[in-house]
């Protein structure tokens, strides 16, 4: 719905559809982004295990 504030199923499931399409960079971004919106540590690792790569945020460079 327009104005909805994406949550991080969101992000995962545009992040599956980037790596299905060969998308891996913004795949990862999207993982990123609902693995920011975790509180619990241990989930948030398991999202970024299912998208390799370095961080490509910002402030982590």
């Amino acid at each position: 719905m327009p104005g909805d504030t994406p949550d991080r199923f969101d992000f995962l499931d545009a992040a599956y559809e980037m790596a299905a399409t060969g998308r891996p960079t913004l795949a990862r971004l999207l993982a990123e982004e609902a693995a920011a919106s975790v509180s619990d540590p241990a989930e948030a690792a398991r999202i970024l295990r299912d998208f390799p790569g370095r961080s490509l945020r910002l402030e982590d460079c």
